[in-house]
């Protein structure tokens, strides 16, 4: 019996052996610290001349490059974190950044930049192009650029463009940076005693840290000291040019003068009666003519003398439709702005043609510009800007009623840069749209300058006024329009036989009627809409009024814009 019961004591004595290890083994697999570690290129994503960007505390997806140890960003990452202003002409070659009163300019892949009044060079490439993009230096951008950076181990560089109140503690006790929360998830970097840390985010067990190297992770609390707040030194290495504008001395009242040949000069007197009390005449007098960069002009000294005379400033119109309209020609604004040349072509003869005559302003007024021309467009702003500043010449520019559609145009840098921004606040509905409605309700005029005045200061905001209106004609599917003008609106209804009603909504007399089976109807502008317009103006204080156009206006409706002006 005895030998019997020895083996089963055993075996039991086996088993309990054998389960005890397997518990162990368990309770040491839950409980102990994983040493598995992390390969950093592996976990940055990086390999060869790549490093990972950390951006204050945040891995971007966008990498930087090394170049004999030099670190570059391409510009679409410049762009995106440091600053927008660098303006790549790959055509040409060239890499330019305009401030307020030069252009920096640096051939691709040389390393002199130069302006117009120094030559530095780098003794490195300043950018370079590779498999179709652009890499700046990183220490070129910080000669325009608030900014720091570091790398770390040619895996990691980190990039600060903001600077405040940043949380840290020391290290109690060696022990590891993790890529999770938890003893199993694997080792990013080992962290060794009275080490300091910037504790990014605090939970109960584990905090997210960021290493003097910025390898972001976690760390168990146990092994972190209370935490100090360190008050960070902002980066004011670079100090831009001042923005300096030219302002008239009161309100702005601008009267468009509609030019389409030499001829037309000869109606100034006329135009000078009918905008009694008007302060600065605006003649469409030029076009862009070519893709060159040249443009046709019907201006002549002799009327800038006249409108001189009779207290009036003169800001020469240049647009980019109405030659092009009436010949038929060709012309691309894309491919004139697009090139560094053309555009330095446009902008030198634009303000040597304004000096001969003696105007005292410019005025832009480039309509239908497709969204790939935009960057292009603002940079052709900023050059045409320093040469303004530099001549005492006044630059407006003329803009759509601002919608997330035509933000291109960049109304927040035309703020900046400009001496004064004019909303063209008409064509709500417009001729040959073939979409019946008002051309200026009071809903899309005052809307339309709340989002201006959030990109524009008030005191560089002037409202266009249309002196005009539309009459719709629908008749079945088909629908035509023609304009009626302020001066010919009450001969108008008087023909028609017509009374309008007050709208309510749209702050404008309607009227409808039929002639025969054609339905026609008509939101007008006249002196009742017009006042609502001038009272929302006045309430936002904004710099002035613009109409379109002199030739369609009424004494009385110039009272009223008097009356708003202080003229």
């Amino acid at each position: 019996m005895k030998k019997k019961i020895i083996p089963v004591i055993v075996a039991l004595f086996l088993i309990l052996i054998i389960g005890g290890v397997g518990v162990g083994k368990l309770l040491f697999d839950k409980y102990s610290y994983s040493k598995e570690t992390v390969d950093l290129a592996e976990y940055y994503g990086v390999m060869g001349d790549r490093l990972a960007i950390v951006l204050q505390d945040e891995i971007v997806p966008e990498q930087a490059v090394s170049r004999d140890g030099h670190y570059y960003f391409d510009i679409d990452t410049v762009h995106a974190y440091l600053n927008e202003g660098f303006y790549a002409d790959m055509g040409e070659q060239l890499l330019l950044y305009t401030t307020a009163a030069d252009t920096y300019r640096a051939v691709i892949g040389e390393s002199i930049w130069q302006s117009s009044t120094e030559v530095q060079d780098l003794g490195y490439a300043v950018c370079f192009a590779e498999d179709d993009t652009l890499y700046v230096a990183a220490d070129y951008v910080k000669l325009f650029t608030n900014f720091s950076y570091e790398a770390f181990n040619d895996l990691c560089i980190q990039v600060y463009t903001q600077w405040g109140q940043r949380e840290q503690a020391k290290v109690v006790k060696d022990t590891q940076v993790r890529v999770k929360g938890g003893i199993k998830s694997p080792v990013l970097r080992e962290v060794a005693e009275g080490e300091t840390v910037e504790i990014l985010d605090r939970m109960e067990n584990w905090s997210q840290v960021k290493t003097s190297d910025s390898v972001i992770g976690y760390i168990e609390n146990k092994r972190l000291s209370e935490s100090t707040q360190e008050t960070e030194t902002p980066v004011t290495d670079y100090v831009p040019a001042e923005y300096t504008s030219l302002s008239m001395a009161g309100k702005v009242s601008l009267g468009w003068h509609a030019i389409g040949a030499i001829g037309g000069n000869d109606q100034l007197g006329g135009m000078i009666a009918e905008g009694k009390g008007m302060n600065v005449i605006a003649p469409t007098w030029f076009s862009l003519s070519d893709n060159e960069g040249n443009f046709r002009s019907f201006g002549t000294a002799q009327y800038v003398q006249q409108a001189h005379s009779s207290g009036l400033k003169v800001w020469g119109v240049w647009d980019n439709f109405n030659y092009k309209n009436e010949t038929g020609a060709d012309i691309s604004s894309y491919e004139i702005l697009s090139s560094t040349s053309r555009r330095e072509k446009l902008v030198n003869d634009m303000v040597s043609a304004a000096q001969t005559l003696g105007l005292d302003g410019i005025n832009i007024d480039f309509e239908g510009l497709t969204e790939d021309t935009g960057v292009h467009y603002v940079q052709f702003l900023r050059e045409l800007s320093v040469e303004c500043r530099k001549n005492a010449l006044v630059l407006s520019i003329d803009n759509y009623v601002p919608f997330n559609f035509n933000d291109f145009y960049r109304l927040d840098i035309q703020g900046e840069i400009a001496d004064y921004v004019i909303i063209m606040g008409y064509d709500e509905h417009w001729h040959g749209s073939k979409d019946p409605g008002s051309v200026a309700s009071i809903d899309y005029v005052s809307n339309g300058l709340a989002r201006t005045l959030e990109l524009v200061p008030a005191e560089k905001v002037i409202n266009a006024l249309p002196f005009y209106t539309i009459l719709w004609k629908t008749e079945g599917a088909e629908v035509t329009d023609e304009y009626i003008t302020l001066n010919n609106v009450d001969e108008f209804l008087k023909k028609v036989n017509v009374t309008p009603v007050w709208d309510e909504e749209t702050c404008q007399n309607y009227a409808e009627w039929q002639t025969g089976s054609v339905t026609n109807r008509i939101w007008l502008e006249d002196l009742e809409s017009l006042k609502v317009k001038l009272n929302v103006m006045s309430a936002q204080n904004i710099a002035g009024v613009a109409v379109w156009r002199l030739g369609y206006g009424t004494p009385a409706a110039w009272d009223l814009i008097n009356a708003y002006s202080g003229s």
